[in-house]
């Protein structure tokens, strides 16, 4: 359904038949660390997540999953190989 509250005529997973359905019953604004993100939009005098109707509530945990505005390092493992085992290996593929 489309909000009625806060961002009004966006398509709202919260908005049933008898209003908004999340917890504190409106659309909180985005926090400092939202700033720069593709997934904002702004209503009147506030910016809102397009994506989380609490967007602090998605950095308690470290990075929020939806940012656009932040970059993902890959952690690149090492895997570590037994020393026997490639030698074998490397035995067998002389063959």
């Amino acid at each position: 359904m489309h909000c009625d509250t806060v961002r009004k005529g966006v398509n709202c997973s919260f908005m049933k038949n008898k209003g908004c359905s999340f917890s504190k019953g409106r659309c909180l604004p985005i926090i400092e660390k939202c700033q720069g993100c593709n997934r904002t939009i702004a209503f009147e005098e506030s910016v809102y997540c397009l994506v989380a109707a609490d967007p602090e509530a998605k950095w308690n945990r470290g990075d929020c999953n939806f940012a656009t505005h932040l970059e993902k390092k890959k952690i690149e493992e090492s895997q570590k190989i037994n020393p026997l085992k490639a030698s074998k290996r490397a035995a067998a593929a002389k063959k």
